[in-house]
């Protein structure tokens, strides 16, 4: 199943290629004219067109006056499928970085999926940049949402978010999937890590221009790059869509991320926790998973995928799919109503 993902990317890049090609020849006698943003929109439209088909419906909820955050959630709960919130990192918001794992874990579970905040519609005024605070809406959300038990899976930043709702909810969150994060790391050990990646966290993991894209998406990706045919102004578009709308509050969330507050007296989780790695992740390299696996103790489970780097969701998503479920469902049964 995966290597038909592979080819459809490769078809995809290949043809939005071509069709670039020809609105840069329409488009090229007229270099004054302003472009209005074309295919971005377009794949938008059609990823939500994607959760809608999957039972699911946007909703945006205030928690308080100062406070918005938007969801997925089901169209109609199903009390027969266990609650699964999928916690989004960089990248964009949650429905891009979600797409090839929405309609098959829809099958199974009740979906609900936030934006976390400054990321899609959700926003707040308040000053809070940290984890918990990101956890705390997202939990209030929730319960606004009916929803009292859950289990979660979360990615890359998605991972330091989720960590913290497992922690400050053991009566809520029932069972940790985490994808590929640096939870646990020290400050250290981040500043090494960015030494070797060569690039300031803030250009890389909030794009300005298509080469920082092509450096990230490069990083993050292992099989074969979505990207390699897509012409700069498609990149410019993309990059204009995610990073155009709160970029000093999402430049503060990275700065506090990689200070040295993130890896103060990590607790220990009380719920069963599957760590999920690529083995080629270049971002928070296999050793991260073996280390948060040892901190977590027998209760935590690493699964590695082979050839598969940091955004295994993209890359592997069959595998962590079928991951994802083996851990959450009763014995291991998949609900296909």
């Amino acid at each position: 199943m995966e290597s038909l993902h592979l080819c459809f990317h490769n078809f995809l890049s290949f043809h939005l290629s071509f069709i670039a090609k020809i609105f840069r020849w329409l488009f090229s006698p007229l270099p004054t004219i302003k472009r209005f943003p074309l295919f971005v929109p377009f794949i938008d439209a059609y990823i939500s067109l994607l959760f809608r088909f999957s039972n699911l419906s946007p909703c945006t909820l205030d928690l308080d006056d100062q406070t918005t955050i938007h969801f997925w959630a089901p169209n109609h709960r199903r009390y027969d499928k266990p609650n699964l919130v999928l916690i989004h990192g960089y990248g964009g918001d949650a429905k891009w970085q979600f797409m090839y794992q929405v309609k098959s874990l829809a099958q199974s579970f009740n979906l609900y999926i936030p934006d976390l905040l400054f990321f899609g519609k959700s926003y707040t005024t308040r000053k809070e940049r940290t984890e918990d605070f990101q956890a705390k809406c997202v939990v209030q959300g929730l319960k606004e949402l009916g929803v009292r038990s859950c289990s979660m899976f979360a990615i890359s930043y998605g991972g330091f978010v989720g960590y913290r709702m497992a922690e400050m909810n053991p009566e809520m969150v029932e069972k940790v999937v985490i994808l590929s994060s640096g939870v646990g790391c020290s400050k250290d050990q981040k500043e090494e890590q960015l030494k070797k990646i060569g690039r300031d966290p803030v250009e890389l993991l909030i794009p300005a221009k298509p080469e920082d894209l092509h450096v990230l998406v490069n990083l993050s990706i292992y099989k074969y790059n979505p990207f390699k045919w897509a012409p700069d102004y498609f990149l410019q578009e993309f990059i204009d869509m995610i990073s155009r709308t709160y970029l000093k509050e999402k430049q503060e969330l990275v700065h506090h991320l990689l200070s040295n507050h993130t890896d103060c007296r990590l607790p220990i989780l009380n719920q069963e926790t599957l760590l999920i790695w690529g083995d080629k992740d270049r971002v928070f390299p296999l050793m991260f998973g073996y280390q948060l696996q040892r901190h977590l103790g027998p209760r935590a489970k690493l699964e590695i995928i082979k050839n598969t780097g940091h955004a295994a969701n993209i890359e592997s998503p069959d595998s962590v799919n079928a991951l994802i479920k083996a851990f959450i469902l009763p014995q291991s049964k998949d609900f296909n109503g």
